[in-house]
């Protein structure tokens, strides 16, 4: 009788364990998926003002187009209010992103491609931007798949420079 039950429990806990890993990789990732609000949030490995180098570094090296970063902060500081560190940065591939535009105009509402740098209230940094399937959503964009693909994979990747050290 023993015999049968050890195998049988083997089964069993290697079940579990298998279950528990993909649980555990899945809930991992999450920070970096996009929410519902179609928000992917990505921590940071680095400081404010090393995050926000790095990640104007990275768009530099890609030959992507800086447009602008905005130092909210500062703004904040000259209005009187206090705000913690937060740089709104500004990019874009114009040949890839006006792909979006052309589709349908109102597109232009989410590109240039905005990344967020911030930090939160426990002194962590984060960089966040909008996830590019719910911007295709979000304006009904069915006609410029492999575009999003590529927009959402060059994303990705710059924000990836800050997530490791």
């Amino acid at each position: 009788m023993h015999a049968r039950i050890l195998p049988a429990l083997l089964v069993l806990a290697a079940t579990l364990v298998s279950v528990l890993l993909v649980v555990t990789s899945v809930a991992g990732r999450a920070e970096n998926a996009a929410s519902e609000d179609g928000v992917v949030r990505v921590r940071s490995a680095y400081p404010f003002p090393e995050t926000v180098e790095r990640l104007k570094s990275n768009v530099k090296a890609k030959g992507i187009m800086m447009f602008s970063e905005i130092d909210q902060a500062r703004l904040a500081a000259d209005a009187g209010i206090a705000l913690r560190p937060s740089a709104l940065l500004v990019f874009g591939n114009p040949p890839l992103g006006i792909q979006f535009i052309t589709s349908k105009a109102e597109a232009g509402l989410d590109w240039p491609v905005r990344l967020l740098v911030y930090e939160d209230k426990s002194g962590q940094t984060w960089a966040a931007y909008s996830d590019f399937d719910w911007i295709a959503r979000r304006h009904g964009i069915k006609d410029r798949e492999q575009a999003f693909k590529m927009a959402a994979s060059v994303i990705a990747s710059i924000a990836a420079a800050v997530a490791t050290k």
